[in-house]
């Protein structure tokens, strides 16, 4: 999963969706920093948990 999420992607955490939506900051192997809306800057590792990646509509 980590080689799909890429910086700038905006990602859900499916346990926490009161953190709203969050933009990728950085990918490094397995850890992926994100920084939600609701909740800050996190440190993800996708090795336990798969984000759920947002499409938001295009303009």
């Amino acid at each position: 999963m980590p080689s799909l999420i890429e910086p700038g992607m905006r990602v859900r955490h499916p346990d926490r969706p009161d953190w709203g939506v969050g933009q990728v900051q950085s990918v490094v192997g397995e850890r992926v920093t994100v920084n939600f809306e609701n909740a800050g800057k996190l440190l993800i590792n996708t090795a336990v948990v798969t984000l759920d990646v947002v499409d938001l509509p295009r303009a």
